[in-house]
C-alpha cells in the first residue's frame, strides 16, 4: 500500500478482532494511517503514526478526531439498544470534518425486514450513509467462521437453523479485502460486496468439521424458536440481545445466509479460506 500523505487514511475499531487484523496487515505494509479509538494508549502500532480518541458516543469529539481523514474505515460499533444513532452521528461527525469516502463493515442480506435483527441497524446505517453525500463502499460480511465453533455449549450447537446453510467468512479474508479496497479505493466508490466463505455449511456440518478438526466431538441439536428462546432466558440478557441471538438461527433457517460470492477472491485475490482450513491452520 502506497504511503500517501495527501490522502489521509482513518482506521476505526483498532482494538477489536477485525480492526486488529487490518492494523497489523497496514504496519506490516509500512503504511501510516490516523488510528481511531476510545482508548488509543491500548493501540499497538509504531510509535511515530498518529493515535486520536474517537468514541461513536461522542460526536463532538468524534469530529475532531476525523478532521484531515479523507478516507475512512469504519467498522461497525458494539451492539447496543442505539448503535444506529451513533452510527448515524459518526456518519454525520464524517461530513462536518471533511471525509470524502467510507468503507463500512455491514451485514450480509442488510435489509429492513432481514430475519437476523441486527442486520437491520447494518441497513439503516447504510441507507443513512447514502443519504450523508459521502462517497461509501459496503463490505457486507456474512457470520464470523472465526466464531463458529464458539457457538458450541456443552458439546452441542443448539438452535432453530433447520437444515439451512451459512457461507461464513473468516476475519483473515475480510481483513485481507479491507486492506485491498483502502489501497486504492475509488474504483469501489458505490459499491456494497458479499464477504463469504468459499461454501454454504449446515450448522450439523459446521458440528462435523469442528470435531474432526479439533477432536473434540461437537454435535448440532435443533430448537424450536420458543425452545431458543427459553434456553437463553436464564442468561439475563435483553430483549434485544436475546432477539439478536435466536434471529441469528432463524436467518440460517430462511436461507438469508446461505450465500456465496466470489468477492474475496476478487478483492482479496486468494481463495477465501473454509472453515476447516481455518481450523487446521488455528491448530484445530
Amino acid at each position: 500500500m502506497a504511503d500517501d500523505r495527501a490522502h489521509v487514511i482513518g482506521l476505526t475499531g483498532v482494538t477489536g478482532r477485525l480492526g486488529r487484523k487490518v492494523l497489523d496487515r497496514v504496519v506490516l505494509a509500512g503504511s501510516p494511517m490516523v488510528l481511531l479509538a476510545r482508548h488509543p494508549d491500548r493501540v499497538a502500532a509504531p510509535s511515530s503514526w498518529e493515535r486520536r480518541r474517537c468514541d461513536y458516543a461522542d460526536p463532538g469529539g468524534a469530529l475532531e478526531a476525523l478532521r484531515g481523514i479523507d478516507l475512512l474505515f469504519m467498522v461497525s460499533g458494539a451492539e447496543t439498544p442505539d448503535r444506529v444513532d451513533q452510527h448515524a452521528a459518526l456518519v454525520d461527525a464524517a461530513v462536518a470534518a471533511g471525509v470524502r469516502h467510507v468503507v463500512y463493515t455491514s451485514f450480509l442480506g442488510a435489509a429492513p425486514d432481514a430475519t437476523f435483527t441486527l442486520a437491520r441497524d447494518h441497513w439503516a446505517t447504510e441507507q443513512h450513509l447514502r443519504r450523508s453525500g459521502l462517497a461509501w463502499s459496503f463490505l457486507r460480511d456474512s457470520l464470523y467462521a472465526d466464531f463458529l465453533p464458539m457457538m458450541t455449549v456443552d458439546g452441542a450447537i443448539r438452535g432453530p437453523a433447520g437444515d439451512g446453510r451459512v457461507g461464513a467468512v473468516a476475519q483473515d479474508d475480510i481483513a485481507d479485502v479491507v486492506v485491498a479496497v483502502l489501497a486504492d479505493a475509488e474504483p469501489h466508490e458505490g459499491a456494497t460486496y458479499d464477504l463469504t466463505g468459499p461454501e454454504a455449511l449446515t450448522l450439523d456440518e459446521v458440528a462435523r468439521v469442528v470435531t474432526e478438526t479439533t477432536g473434540t466431538h461437537v454435535r448440532y441439536e435443533p430448537e424450536t424458536v420458543e425452545q431458543a428462546y427459553a434456553s437463553r432466558a436464564s442468561y439475563g440478557a435483553p430483549d434485544w440481545q436475546v432477539d439478536a441471538w435466536v434471529s441469528t438461527y432463524t436467518a440460517i433457517a430462511s436461507g438469508e445466509l446461505a450465500t456465496v460470492s466470489d468477492a474475496v477472491p476478487r478483492l482479496a485475490g486468494h481463495a477465501a479460506t473454509s472453515l476447516r482450513e481455518l481450523l487446521v491452520r488455528a491448530g484445530g
